[in-house]
């Protein structure tokens, strides 16, 4: 008997016995860190950040002031250069004539002649308009905002892309005839726009869209729902036209997301792996945007902590780059080196960790 026990013993140091351990993919994340602390600003709250890359670093973008919706809530800056982020300016607000609205969801584009930030202005989702301001300069000064053309949104949360064929596509949605997906173009950076119609009916509830590339030309979109799923379609003529939307595996719980396509084709998606609630922030891999798997764990805390509406690039020198909100109150940057990525399986390697209650 007590042989057998001695057994057991040095199996569980070895390592044979023991319990499978959740994933966290600590070993690809190389960078943690806040854009601005608490001291650095006059705005309380903060939510739905974006990034892009300009000569020599970076600059985000993000929405601050007392809370969502109050008419004080601007468009906030930081650029990173040096290797330091700087203090967050204001380059636009929602004051238009005698009245002053708040600001919601920027969208930065480094187009290579110009960085183009799309935001929207308004009283809420439902009845706000779109709007862009550009800066020569890599983010130092801006111009006047634009309005844009009546019914356009622009990017409405997530990165436009590129195509071949020099149009800008820019996923967007709309809230005023409850919650739908549409496509925005527009071939000279913000000049002229066409849209594509709702790709889902009021029996769908979907928004906020991330365009993915894939060979032959076919593009996908993912996207936040209120069915409890990732949604995905499809397009194979540029965006003009896409499949009906329909759930991927993830879970999704009316929380927004942000994916990229990689150089070498893999395709990085960012999003809280939960039903409910968004106390965890995740990241998983795919090669067909089809399957997908676990790459590193952001944040886990708390029932009742924020950890939300990603942004996610990649460098010119191969680097992802994250950045989300921090309950409310931060905006973090998180830096993945995409060669670290040891991507597990979710049935094989324990997934996620179970949320906590």
């Amino acid at each position: 008997m007590k042989k057998s026990i001695l057994f057991v013993l040095i199996l569980l140091s070895c390592g044979t016995l023991t319990a499978q351990q959740p994933f966290s993919g600590e070993q690809c994340i190389t960078v943690k860190e806040f854009i601005y602390q608490p001291e650095d600003v006059a705005f309380p709250s903060c939510h739905a950040s974006t990034i892009a890359e300009i000569d020599g670093g970076f600059i985000a973008a993000w929405f601050g002031g007392t809370a969502e919706k109050n008419p004080d809530v601007g468009i906030w800056t930081s650029r990173f250069i040096g290797g330091k982020w700087a203090r967050p300016e204001e380059p636009a607000n929602g004051i238009r004539g005698d009245k002053r609205y708040p600001c919601w969801n920027p969208v930065l584009f480094n187009s290579g002649d110009e960085l183009l930030l799309f935001f929207k202005v308004g009283p809420s989702p439902s009845e706000w308009w779109g709007e862009l301001i550009v800066s020569d300069d890599n983010g130092i000064s801006w111009s006047s905002p634009r309005r844009l053309p009546e019914g356009f949104m622009g990017p409405v949360k997530n990165k436009p892309v590129l195509l071949d064929n020099g149009v800008l596509l820019c996923p967007s949605s709309s809230e005023h005839d409850g919650w739908r997906v549409h496509m925005e173009m527009t071939p000279d950076f913000g000049m002229t726009w066409t849209m594509t119609e709702p790709l889902n009916d009021k029996s769908i509830s979907a928004i906020q869209p991330s365009v993915l590339f894939h060979p032959g030309g076919k593009l996908q979109l993912v996207c936040r729902s209120k069915q409890s799923s990732i949604l995905t379609s499809w397009s194979q003529d540029k965006g003009q036209t896409w499949s009906v939307l329909s759930p991927l595996s993830l879970p999704n719980p009316n929380s927004g997301i942000d994916a990229v396509t990689l150089s070498d084709g893999r395709h990085v998606m960012v999003y809280n792996h939960l039903k409910s609630g968004r106390n965890i922030l995740n990241v998983a891999i795919s090669d067909d945007g089809i399957n997908w798997k676990p790459v590193a764990l952001l944040e886990n805390e708390e029932k009742g902590t924020e950890f939300s509406y990603p942004a996610v690039i990649q460098s010119a020198d191969g680097m992802i780059h994250i950045t989300y909100t921090w309950n409310r109150k931060l905006i973090k940057r998180v830096v993945i080196d995409p060669g670290l990525i040891r991507a597990a399986d979710f049935s094989a390697d324990g997934g996620w960790p179970e949320e906590k209650l």
